[in-house]
């Protein structure tokens, strides 16, 4: 666990293994420093439906994890630093974020928690390099379909994924073994008597955290972004279905193996 001085809250939990497979859910957090939180526009619902709920159920699939506990409307750790705190409308769905915007004292506390992730992050990733060589990161995320209400009906499933992998930061030629057997075995899960709709790059092709991980460890990470559409859950009430959340646990699960197999054979 990690944290700085004078935080009412954790920055994030981690624990460091022997697995070639780091896992993170960059945007399950939902605390918020006291500051924010007492200048923040949005209720407590709307904040939680553009977050990330239930991810952080999966990461422990790995011995090696790291999990954020502040919100993204703290501080955004999958964005550009000049963009990670939602400041207008525009940098978050058009939403009303602030009552009175933060101060320059309190955006320079934001972006101290950012920086602080990603020093974190060089120094478990040169660990895991020293270890293993190559290695894997499941950087998972979630996504809505239902934004024109809980009552209307859900968006386009051919333009809605089950499970969207985002690649679009690697060299997709150089990690095509790891991939095309991740996307492989996960399609082959048996989920609840079906197959999962995974595809790629159809909704999202990753962002600052998998381009910031491939440009300082290139051929070294492969991180896969893994955008589950909220099917587990209601997006607009906030509750989670428990046997659908176990089994996308155990889907991931099941694509261990292959991975580290796949690794080995890269060596």
């Amino acid at each position: 666990m990690s944290d700085t001085k004078n935080q009412e809250h954790p920055l994030w939990y981690e624990h460091s293994g022997t697995d070639p497979l780091m896992v993170t859910a960059v945007h399950s957090g939902h605390a918020l420093r006291d500051e924010l939180r007492e200048i923040m526009a949005l209720d407590e619902e709307t904040r939680l439906r553009e977050e990330d709920p239930f991810t952080d159920a999966w990461i422990s699939i790995s011995d090696n994890y790291i999990l954020p506990e502040r919100s993204r409307f703290e501080i955004d750790l999958n964005r550009a630093r000049e963009e990670a705190m939602y400041m207008s409308p525009e940098d978050a769905w058009g939403l009303e974020l602030w009552k009175t915007p933060p101060t320059h004292e309190m955006q320079i506390r934001s972006l101290e928690e950012y920086d602080a992730f990603y020093v974190e992050l060089r120094k478990l990733f040169d660990q895991m390099q020293a270890r293993h060589g190559r290695f894997v990161v499941f950087d998972l995320h979630a996504y809505n379909h239902r934004r024109d209400g809980p009552d209307a009906p859900p968006q386009n499933p051919q333009l809605n994924p089950e499970v969207n992998i985002g690649t679009g930061t690697m060299d997709r030629e150089y990690w095509c073994p790891v991939v095309d057997r991740f996307i492989h075995d996960l399609k082959a899960f048996d989920f609840i008597g079906h197959h999962l709709d995974v595809r790629e790059n159809v909704k999202f092709v990753g962002r600052q955290f998998p381009r910031w991980v491939h440009s300082h460890y290139p051929k070294v990470a492969c991180v896969m972004s893994v955008e589950f559409k909220k099917f587990y859950m209601d997006e607009w009430s906030g509750m989670g279905d428990p046997i659908k959340v176990q089994a996308i646990r155990q889907a991931l699960a099941s694509t261990l193996p292959g991975i580290k197999e796949t690794l080995v054979a890269m060596t």
